[in-house]
């Protein structure tokens, strides 16, 4: 029997309903199985944690981590903390910290899902989008100065550098090569942003060389937008930089049918750290605590979760396990439409899996 070791942080407002939901779906999926066990250690970082602390997490919190499977991540964000103090004092610490620098990020409509793009079947709907996670726009170099006078300045400044575009670029070829259509969609602003992303033209040639089994194009973000919504068969891997990224995956979860339903994996592709996975859909305070919250997004993190473990009869279990669910309008949460209750949901998916 294999035993992974998984850390919980549910985070901030529905975080902490949709986290232990994904956990019940791994403890069932244990229980029907031989061949698996997980472990968990919860640990109650983020908002709560800063008001009592003054910060979102220990600053050895990441010795806690260090040395599990895997972690699977609820949300971060609360309304009476800033934002920038919430993303940057947990997810961004965690993801910074382990050097998850591939954030890896599939679409496609899901049974049962009444998605916008009415002309859209699921087959032409069934992407991956790979976000450059490390640097960019989101590498936190900046600064204010002059504060609260007419003269105040502040600059945030995109840092792009060969090591971390090489190693994206190479990671996206890859995973496109993996995929049946070995087809991959490189988004850039080269027309405008001369300097950076000029050079993350260049690299993605210079690295296309290694697959010339894998066929590529060059999109602008902004072309990329109208083309996600006009022509989406076209698309099927997709490389773009942290904010690019950021973006249009919001874009394809709505267009897919909910950010619900959309999930992430923050991955270091070298195995040196534990990977984090995630639901996309940020902390909703608005529903928080009425049993709102669509689950989906976070099972299909749990899937990624357990294909990152090399787990991938489990994982298509609970996939499959999943689409039986969204097929089921009775099941649908509010976000798509129906009156099903997170814990309904939840059930309904350990049921599958125990039957």
């Amino acid at each position: 029997m294999k035993t992974y070791a998984i850390a919980t942080i549910p985070g901030d407002g529905i975080g902490k309903e949709v986290v232990p939901a994904g956990q019940e779906v791994l403890e069932a999926l244990a229980r029907s199985s031989n061949q698996l066990h997980f472990t968990f250690e919860n640990f109650e970082w983020g908002g709560d944690y800063y008001r009592a602390h003054g910060a979102m997490m220990p600053a050895d919190g990441l010795d806690d981590l260090r040395n599990k499977d895997a972690i699977l991540f609820g949300s971060a964000g609360d309304p009476h903390i800033p934002d920038h103090v919430t993303l940057w004092g947990l997810r961004l610490k965690i993801c910074q910290g382990f050097d998850q620098y591939a954030n890896v990020r599939p679409t496609r409509i899901l049974p049962g899902i009444d998605a916008p793009l009415k002309r859209c079947g699921p087959d032409d709907l069934n992407w991956v989008i790979v976000r450059e996670n490390s640097e960019g726009e989101y590498s936190g170099v900046g600064g204010r100065v002059h504060q609260g006078h007419p003269i105040e300045a502040a600059t945030d400044v995109s840092i792009m550098t060969r090591a971390g575009v090489e190693r994206i670029m190479r990671f996206a070829f890859r995973l496109a090569q993996s995929r049946p259509r070995k087809l991959l969609t490189v988004i850039t602003k080269s027309n405008a942003q001369r300097h950076a992303m000029v050079m993350w033209d260049e690299i993605a040639v210079e690295i296309s060389t290694e697959f010339p089994d894998v066929s590529w194009d060059k999109e602008l973000v902004d072309a990329a937008t109208a083309r996600m919504v006009n022509h989406p068969a076209t698309l099927d891997t997709i490389v773009a930089t942290n904010l690019h990224a950021d973006i249009l995956s919001d874009l394809a979860a709505a267009l897919a049918g909910s950010l619900g339903i959309a999930p992430t994996g923050n991955i270091d592709p070298e195995r040196r750290y534990p990977s984090m996975f995630e639901p996309i859909h940020g902390s909703a305070f608005d529903i928080m605590g009425k049993g709102l919250a669509n689950p989906v997004g976070t099972f299909w993190s749990v899937v990624m979760l357990l294909e990152h473990l090399g787990e991938g009869e489990a994982a298509a279990r609970v996939m499959h396990a999943v689409e039986q669910v969204t097929a089921n309008p009775a099941l649908h949460t509010g976000d798509l439409g129906g009156t099903a209750t997170t814990a309904q949901v939840t059930q309904a998916v350990c049921d599958l899996l125990t039957a």
